[in-house]
């Protein structure tokens, strides 16, 4: 079942996001998962007001893949750069409809 990685990324410097970009890009395919969002385009249109400056959607074909992303070593010093350059959220969300 595929499911959904959704983050909520300020940066607070600059300076890991040129690093970062390309080896992501890299692992997140390896692992299987496509980017369908990655945008500073978008907007709130209700609740309270959650600010962030980009908005990252990621598709996985599973629970396992990405978690075995997060969990990849070769990741851990991207994972470290950006969790500590930036106010990030993230969320896995299983792609099904409880309520159906």
């Amino acid at each position: 079942m595929p499911y959904y990685s959704v983050l909520a990324v300020t940066p607070k410097s600059q300076d890991w996001i040129p690093d970062n970009i390309g080896p992501a890009n890299a692992l997140v395919a390896e692992h299987g998962g496509k980017y369908l969002a990655r945008t500073a385009n978008h907007e709130q249109i209700e609740g309270g007001d959650q600010p962030a400056a980009l908005r990252i959607i990621i598709e996985w074909p599973s629970k396992e893949a990405a978690l075995s992303f997060m969990k990849d070593e070769r990741y851990g010093p991207h994972l470290k750069a950006r969790t500590a350059g930036s106010d990030s959220k993230h969320f896995l969300i299983e792609a099904k409809d409880d309520l159906a």
